[in-house]
C-alpha cells in the first residue's frame, strides 16, 4: 500500500526524538490501550463461549433433545414407539421414562424431588448419567429391588449415603377405613451422581422404571419417551419430522421450548458485552487521532520541505497513515497474543487467584457452573483483530488528510 519512502519516513516519525517525547508517550499509551482492549475482548468472549458450551452440555446432558408425549393420556406401547423413533435418520437414541414429584425423607431431613423412572440401558442412549456417577452404579437399578440414585446435593441434604434407606412419599393418597393415608415406600440408595448443575443435583433422583410404575400406579403406560438427535441445534425441525412419522396422536416437544429463552439471553449478553468491550478498543484507537494531530503540528516544517522536494499530498498522507497503522498493528498483535494465552489458561489462572485471595468466584450453591470455562474460537480472534486494525486505520485518516493539506509557504513563513 505504501511506497518505501513513505514507509521509511513513517517509521522514523514513530520513534522517539529529543523534542517529542510526549508525542511518543501518547503513541505508547495508545498501543497499550489497544493491546489491553483486544486482550480483554478475546478473554471475555472465550469465557462466555465456555459458559454457553458448558451450560448446553450440562443442561442437555440431563434434559433430552426432544420428548414424545401422548395426547390425552400416557403412551402404553412404548416399545413400538421407541423402535419407530429410532428408525428416524437423525435420532441417535430413544428412552422411555416415568416421572413424578415426591417427598424424600431421611434422618429427620425432608426434601422434594423430581423422580424419574428409567431403564439404564435405554437411558444411556440419550444421556450420559453413568459418566456423572461419583458413587455407585447406575446399572444397579434393578426392577423390584427399589433402589434409588440421588443427586449429590440432594444426598447431602438428606444425609444419605450408599446403602442408606430413604422414605419416598407420593402425592397420591390411599383410601382406607382410617381415611386418606399417604403412599409411602422405602428405597435403598445405590448411587450418587453429580451433573455439575446445582438445580439437577439438588432435586433430581432416578429409580427403576418398573418400580416407578408401581409407585405412581402407571402399570399400563409411561410419562413419555426421551430422544437424542445428531444435531441438537436442529431439534425444532427434527421434532416435527419425528411427530409426523408417529402413528396416532402424539406431541413431540423439543428442548428449545423449555430452555431456548435462556440460551438466547446468554447469546444476547455475549453480543452486548462484545459491543461494550469494543468501545475500549475504539477509545484507544481515538488516542491515535490525538497522537497524529500533535505529530502533524510538530512536523509542519518537515512536511513543507518534503512538499518542496516534490512529494505529493497523497504521499504525505501515506506517511502519517503508516505511523498510525504501526501503532494499531503492534497493539493488536500484542493484544491477540496475550488474549490467546490468557484464554487458553483461564482454567489454571482462576483457581490460582482463588487460592491466593482465599475466595471462590463462583460458588456451586449459587451459580450453575462453579468453575471458569473457556472456549477460544479462532473466528472470534480474527473478528476482534480485524475490527481493531480497521479502527486503527480509520483513526489515521483525518490527521493524515490534514497533513496532506499543509501549504509549504505558510508552514515555512516563520521558520
Amino acid at each position: 500500500m505504501f511506497k518505501p519512502i513513505e514507509l521509511y519516513i513513517g517509521l522514523r516519525y514513530t520513534r522517539a526524538k529529543r523534542r517529542n517525547h510526549f508525542v511518543s508517550f501518547i503513541s505508547l499509551t495508545s498501543m497499550i490501550g489497544i493491546a489491553l482492549g483486544v486482550t480483554t475482548l478475546i478473554t471475555v468472549l472465550s469465557v462466555m463461549n465456555g459458559f454457553e458450551q458448558q451450560l448446553r452440555e450440562r443442561i442437555l446432558g440431563m434434559v433430552s433433545h426432544a420428548t414424545i408425549h401422548g395426547v390425552g393420556g400416557h403412551p402404553a406401547e412404548w416399545q413400538s414407539l421407541v423402535k419407530r423413533a429410532e428408525g428416524h435418520a437423525h435420532v441417535l437414541g430413544a428412552a422411555p421414562y416415568i416421572q413424578g414429584e415426591v417427598m424424600l425423607t431421611n434422618a429427620g431431613r425432608v426434601s422434594g424431588s423430581l423422580v424419574r423412572g428409567i431403564l439404564p440401558d435405554y437411558e444411556q442412549r440419550v444421556a450420559d448419567i453413568e459418566e456423572k456417577m461419583i458413587d455407585g452404579d447406575l446399572y444397579a437399578l434393578k426392577p423390584g429391588e427399589f433402589g434409588i440414585v440421588l443427586g449429590r446435593y440432594l444426598a447431602d441434604l438428606l444425609m444419605a449415603g450408599i446403602g442408606d434407606k430413604v422414605t419416598m412419599v407420593t402425592p397420591d393418597a390411599t383410601v382406607s377405613v382410617a381415611g386418606l393415608l399417604p403412599r409411602i415406600k422405602r428405597f435403598t440408595v445405590i448411587g450418587i451422581f453429580q451433573s455439575g448443575m446445582y438445580e439437577y443435583d439438588r432435586t433430581v433422583s432416578f429409580i427403576s422404571m418398573d418400580d416407578a410404575s408401581k409407585v405412581f400406579r402407571m402399570e399400563q403406560g409411561i410419562s413419555g419417551i426421551r430422544l437424542k438427535f445428531d444435531d441438537l441445534m436442529q431439534a425444532p425441525w427434527l421434532a416435527r419430522e419425528v411427530a409426523a412419522d408417529l402413528p396416532g396422536h402424539y406431541r413431540v416437544r423439543d428442548w428449545t421450548a423449555q430452555h431456548y429463552n435462556f440460551f438466547r439471553a446468554v447469546r444476547t449478553e455475549k453480543t452486548v458485552m462484545f459491543v461494550i468491550l469494543t468501545l475500549i478498543v475504539a477509545v484507544a484507537a481515538f488516542n491515535i487521532v490525538s497522537t497524529l494531530v500533535m505529530v502533524v503540528t510538530d512536523k509542519q516544517a518537515d512536511i513543507a520541505i518534503l512538499r518542496t522536494l516534490g512529494i505529493s499530498p497523497s504521499s504525505v498522507m501515506s506517511i502519517f497513515m503508516v505511523q498510525g497503522t504501526i501503532i494499531g498493528v503492534v497493539g493488536t498483535a500484542i493484544g491477540v497474543a496475550c488474549g490467546i494465552a490468557l484464554a487458553l489458561n483461564v482454567d489454571t489462572i482462576v483457581p490460582f487467584v482463588e487460592r491466593l485471595i482465599g475466595m471462590q468466584f463462583l460458588p456451586g450453591d449459587v451459580y450453575p457452573i462453579s468453575d471458569m470455562p473457556s472456549d477460544l474460537r479462532w473466528s472470534d480472534v480474527a473478528k476482534i483483530g480485524g475490527i481493531s486494525l480497521l479502527l486503527s486505520l480509520l483513526a489515521t485518516l483525518y490527521p493524515a488528510w490534514r497533513a496532506a493539506r499543509t501549504a509549504p509557504a505558510e508552514a515555512l513563513r516563520y521558520e
